[in-house]
């Protein structure tokens, strides 16, 4: 039996073409779109979403961060959301106020269980990425940072059709086993015609806290290699950081931040020099 959501509608409440002209009228007043994507899992892709969308949003920019990693949903656990929607004028619905310059959205902001499975085939997925985009106010915002699941299939394919002109922004880890699913995602933005903005490579090696000595747990450089054979571009190494993953499970990732002197941090700022 397919889970129900209450608060999405389905494909035949209106016409398509009615949606279509609203989903137009939303991206019309975003200035970037970026789809942070990979054909593997567990490569810190959602990690990566929201850190960025964080440091984005602290320098001034207006940015919007859409989870449609439907079955799978991380963003609302990293970033703590503990509200839904923001409901603050009849018949508009505004993403959850995170900050000042940054609005979430992702499923689990509709579910009552966070722990429920979300049994939906491809259609139901479509109808409610689509709905995100269309039925949410995002307002101005200078970047959409979107956060697929991983693989080449409905979510990533939806975002594709939907928004035209999204970037790809491609995680992956130094280790052949991940970068030969990475190399289809690839192939996947050049059949789709979506521009690719580069490859990151995360977990790139742990700094050992003894000596500071840098430990290749999954190897090194395969992202550089990768990326160089494929020729794309290579935005930067992120190596891994146990208060990255402390923060994450506390859902404090905003509190790494305002430690400039960590190396993971001097990291994520050539990725988003890259970026911008």
């Amino acid at each position: 039996m397919e889970t129900e959501i209450t608060s999405c509608r389905t494909p035949g409440d209106f016409e398509r073409g009615e949606q279509d002209k609203m989903i137009e009228a939303n991206l019309a007043r975003v200035g970037r779109k970026i789809l942070v994507m990979s054909g593997k899992g567990g490569v810190g892709k959602s990690t990566v979403a929201s850190y960025l969308a964080l440091l984005l949003s602290r320098n001034g920019k207006q940015v919007g961060l859409l989870d449609v990693d439907l079955h799978g949903p991380s963003v609302g656990r990293l970033m703590n959301v503990k509200a839904g929607f923001d409901m603050g004028e009849e018949g508009v619905v505004r993403p959850y106020r995170f900050s000042e310059n940054l609005g979430i959205v992702t499923l689990e902001m509709i579910l009552g269980d966070r722990d429920r499975a979300i049994i939906w085939r491809g259609p139901m997925k479509i109808s409610a990425i689509r709905q995100f985009i269309s039925d949410i106010y995002w307002g101005d915002l200078d970047y959409l940072i979107v956060d697929a699941p991983p693989g080449t299939g409905d979510e990533p394919l939806t975002v594709a059709q939907t928004i035209p002109d999204a970037e790809a922004l491609i995680v992956t880890t130094p280790q052949e086993i991940s970068l030969s699913d990475v190399r289809k995602s690839i192939d996947f933005c050049r059949q789709v015609d979506m521009k690719i903005l580069g490859v990151v490579e995360n977990m790139s090696g742990l700094l050992c806290p003894h000596c500071g000595e840098e430990i290749p747990l999954f190897g090194s450089g395969g992202g550089v290699k990768m990326a160089t054979t494929m020729g794309i571009p290579f935005l930067g190494q992120i190596p891994i950081d146990p208060q990255m993953v402390d923060a994450g499970d506390r859902g404090d990732l905003k509190g790494l931040i305002e430690k400039p002197e960590l190396t993971i941090n001097q990291a994520y700022a050539m990725i988003e020099d890259g970026i911008i």
